[in-house]
C-alpha cells in the first residue's frame, strides 16, 4: 500500500511516497480503507520532532497521523461493533503512533464511531481530534454548565471553532478571540462576544469568567487570569507551554486550573457523531489537499491563517 513516509524528524521535505507493507488487524481492531485525513498541530510538531516524537521515533518506517476517515474492509478477534463496508471516522492510537498517512489504517475498534450519513470523508475528518478535544476540555473537564460565561482564545482555529459551538449549545454566554478578518465566522458559530486580538486587550473588556479555554498559551494564559472568575476553571492546551503557566497558576493562586493532552475516545467520538448527525455541530473545513500534497499541507498548517481544518483526500 502507499503510505507517506517520514524519513526523518525535521522540514516537510523530509516526506516521502513509497510503498509499505499493508497492516493486519490484532484483537478488538479494525483495518480501515482510508478515504480522508485531517492534519492538526500536533502533526506539525510531530514531524519536527517534538509533540507525539517519542512515540512514533521507534516506528519503522515512521508513518503520522491520526484524525481518519474511511470504509471498514476487515475485522480483528473479538470486533462485534462494526462489520465490514461500515464507514467510521475518529482519532486513532492518540498519544501513541497513529500512522493514518496511508491509504488503509488499522485502529482499535473501540476508538471509533459511524460516520453519519449527512457528512462527506473529508467533512468526517475534520470532525475527529478538534471537537475531541474541545469536548474534552469543555464538558470532561470543565464540566461547563447554562448561563456560565465561557471565554474561548482562537476561536476561529480548529479546536476553537468546535469549543465555540460546544459552549452555545450548552447555553453558555461564549467569548472568542479572533482577528477581525474572522469576526464574522466566529460570530456566526454562535459567540456573543468576539475580541480582535491584534488590536483589543481582552483582559480589558472581559471579568468574571466561569471557564476559560487557552489555546496560545504563554503570556496569554498569565493575562487570562486576570479576568478568571475565583472558583473559575481555565484549561490550558499546549503543552509546551505547560511549566509557564503551572507557575503563573501557583502564583496566583489559582486552584482550577487544567493541562490536558486529548486522548482517543470512542464514546465521546459516537457522542459528537450524534450533534453531527442532528446538525448541533458544523464542519469547516480550511482547504483540501491530495494525498501527495501533504508536505504542502503541512506548510501551509505552519503559515497560520487557519480558518477550520484541513484536510487530505486519499485515493
Amino acid at each position: 500500500m502507499k503510505a507517506m513516509i517520514l524519513k526523518r524528524f525535521g522540514g516537510a521535505e523530509n516526506f516521502a511516497v513509497e510503498a509499505i507493507p499493508e497492516p493486519e488487524p490484532g484483537n478488538g481492531e479494525v483495518l480501515i480503507e482510508v478515504k480522508a485525513i485531517g492534519i492538526d498541530p500536533i502533526d506539525i510538531k510531530t514531524r519536527k520532532g517534538e509533540g507525539m516524537s517519542e512515540y512514533v521515533k521507534n516506528e519503522h518506517p515512521m508513518v503520522l497521523g491520526w484524525d481518519v476517515s474511511g470504509v471498514i474492509i476487515r475485522m480483528g478477534e473479538g470486533v462485534t461493533e462494526f462489520g465490514a463496508g461500515d464507514e467510521v471516522f475518529g482519532t486513532i492510537n492518540f498519544p501513541g503512533p497513529g500512522s493514518s498517512y496511508a491509504r488503509f489504517a488499522k485502529a482499535p475498534a473501540a476508538q471509533l464511531a459511524r460516520k453519519p450519513a449527512n457528512l462527506s470523508y473529508e467533512e468526517a475528518a475534520a470532525a475527529t481530534q478538534s471537537p475531541l478535544t474541545a469536548w474534552q476540555a469543555l464538558i470532561d473537564t470543565g464540566h461547563i454548565e447554562k448561563g456560565q460565561r465561557v471565554l474561548i482564545h482562537g476561536g476561529a482555529g480548529g479546536v476553537g471553532n468546535y469549543a465555540v459551538q460546544l459552549a452555545k449549545k450548552k447555553g453558555c454566554y461564549v467569548i472568542a478571540t479572533a482577528s477581525s478578518a474572522d469576526a464574522d465566522f466566529v460570530t456566526g458559530l454562535g459567540a456573543d462576544e468576539v475580541i480582535d486580538y491584534k488590536k483589543q486587550r481582552f483582559e480589558e473588556m472581559v471579568k468574571d469568567v466561569d471557564f476559560i479555554l487557552d489555546t496560545v498559551g504563554g503570556e496569554n494564559f498569565v493575562r487570562s487570569l486576570k479576568v478568571l472568575k475565583p472558583g473559575g476553571t481555565i484549561v490550558l492546551l499546549p503543552s509546551d507551554k505547560k511549566p509557564e503557566a503551572d507557575r503563573a497558576a501557583h502564583e496566583q493562586g489559582v486552584k482550577n486550573y487544567k493541562h490536558i493532552l486529548m486522548h482517543s475516545d470512542g464514546e465521546a467520538m459516537r457522542r459528537i457523531a450524534g450533534m453531527l448527525a442532528d446538525g448541533d455541530l458544523q464542519v469547516h473545513i480550511d482547504r483540501i489537499f491530495p494525498f501527495e500534497q501533504i508536505p504542502e499541507a503541512h506548510r501551509a498548517m505552519e503559515g497560520g491563517k487557519i480558518k477550520g481544518k484541513i484536510v487530505i483526500t486519499v485515493e
